[in-house]
């Protein structure tokens, strides 16, 4: 192997330090960029600088040399653009609560209240349960052990809201335990992405081979039918009882993709869609919570004329992304407060597309499909089964949720309620995505990393020297 390829056993892939050093400069820009715009925010609002930026300064510093230097130390090989992009979509979450923050204290001064700095704290410790994951973790093979026991967890998290869990807006998704409350389904899909991979690494075979000819589509015999049957009933059961239809789109969404990335087989993409689409008709139409998403989708400005048709913050968001425009109507000179609380989770897109425009908007969205994007590339490098479908799922997991949150915002498909990863308030959902990032930074580092020399095998020397 020549020097200019060292290292490397399939393409070209930088040795641990040059890429370090690439992953360094680029948290550098990241830093700037978020502290740019937390300026910007300022001086647009209040007219001077916002008396905690160095206090932010110091924080977003601190946090992105910290993770820098335990990918550096426990995962020298890993892919250097997925750290610094998930660092600027956490800095932009930053910059749109702290602007929310401020927009909300000016229309609404005695019921405002500030979350920016929870959010910092809460970006902090995602960061610091991702070195966490980066120091303990020492082969993502070893979650493989955990098949079994991670579709447990995952069922746990996923029934406990209608046990623990408060009705908030329509919908169970919360469990609350005193003064902690957290959304256990942010944790889910990063399980049961754990449970798909392991499954299906161990039986794809018999997925892909067994099957029936049915109308010209081979589908699935019944042995190997139930799997997707049980997935299906089950996020059917968390539509019906928990309500929660983002939850159940990425559940169901991330057992269709990996099977077919398992398999290789169309057929079970559509009986997947099949299923879904006839339990979706079926809830949709007996769930009054689902059946009200659904309408007021299909009719988005009914409620401005009735306000009992249900909720105008649809119809407010399409006006907001209207007045953006192109280049949009600059930070802190637009009225994302109009939509109320949810500006902060699920529509703070809204915000994006009215202060940023449509070229704001473009930006985040190559942003997260550039880190779906490097998910994959890990999934094609990663040298073993169980790697390459994890880090498929954990991405398309990701691309799952942002489909689903920027549809419901857009009006492409009935609002969901889930967070927009990264950008949005919330603690739990900052946690596991950044548990979702070590993922992948362990895998991509395994992936990338130089295969080992083959060892020297010293009775062959020994016999070639006696010949010679």
């Amino acid at each position: 192997m020549g020097a200019g390829r060292r290292g490397s056993s399939r393409g070209v892939r930088p040795e641990g330090g040059r890429g370090r050093r690439a992953e360094l400069m680029m948290l550098a820009l990241a830093v700037l960029l978020t502290l740019f715009g937390y300026a910007s925010v300022g001086l647009a609002t209040e007219g001077k600088l916002p008396a905690e930026l160095p206090a932010y300064a110091l924080g977003m510093t601190v946090m992105a040399l910290g993770a820098h230097w335990a990918v550096r130390r426990f995962a020298p090989y890993a892919d250097p653009l997925i750290l610094p992009i998930a660092v600027v979509l956490s800095g932009l979450g930053l910059i749109l609560i702290h602007r929310l923050d401020l927009a909300f204290a000016l229309s609404s001064p005695k019921r405002a209240v500030t979350v920016a700095p929870t959010q910092l704290v809460w970006s902090a410790i995602g960061m610091a349960v991702c070195v966490a994951v980066l120091i303990f973790l020492k082969d993502h093979r070893h979650l493989q052990r955990y098949t079994y026991i991670s579709i447990t967890a995952a069922l746990v998290l996923l029934i406990a809201p209608v046990f623990f869990g408060a009705d908030t807006l329509g919908a169970k998704r919360w469990i609350t335990l005193g003064a902690l409350s957290f959304q256990p389904g942010e944790f889910v899909r990063i399980v049961i992405a754990v449970f798909f991979a392991g499954y299906l690494t161990m039986h794809k075979d018999a997925l892909a081979l067994a099957s029936r000819r049915v109308l010209g589509f081979s589908l699935p015999r019944g042995r190997q039918f139930g799997p997707i049957a049980a997935v299906w009933l089950l996020s059917l059961l968390v539509l019906i009882f928990e309500r929660d239809l983002g939850t159940s789109l990425i559940f169901f969404g991330l057992f269709v993709i990996m099977l077919y990335m398992a398999t290789e087989r169309t057929s079970w993409v559509v009986t997947g869609l099949l299923m879904f689409a006839v339990g979706a008709t079926v809830v949709g139409s007996m769930e009054p919570h689902v059946h009200g998403r659904i309408s007021a989708w299909l009719h988005p400005f009914a409620a401005l004329n009735d306000p009992g048709a249900g909720s105008d913050q649809l119809a407010k968001a399409l006006f907001g992304f209207g007045s953006g425009g192109i280049l949009g109507t600059g930070l802190g000179s637009g009225r994302p407060d109009l939509i109320g609380f949810a500006a902060r989770s699920d529509f703070i897109l809204t915000s994006v597309g009215e202060e940023l425009g449509l070229a704001g908007m473009t930006a985040v969205f190559l942003l997260y499909a550039l880190l779906v994007e490097r998910g994959l590339r890990a999934a094609l490098d990663a040298r073993d089964s169980f790697g390459k479908l994890l880090a498929a799922g954990l991405a398309s997991a990701l691309a799952l949720q942002v489909f689903v949150v920027s549809g419901g915002v857009t009006g492409l498909i009935p609002l969901t309620g889930k967070a927009l990863p990264f950008l949005a308030q919330g603690g739990s959902s900052q946690v596991a995505n950044w548990v979702l990032i070590a993922l992948l930074l362990k895998i991509s580092d395994a992936a990338r990393r130089p295969a080992p020399e083959p060892a020297v095998d010293l009775d062959e020397q020994a016999t070639q020297l006696i010949r010679r």
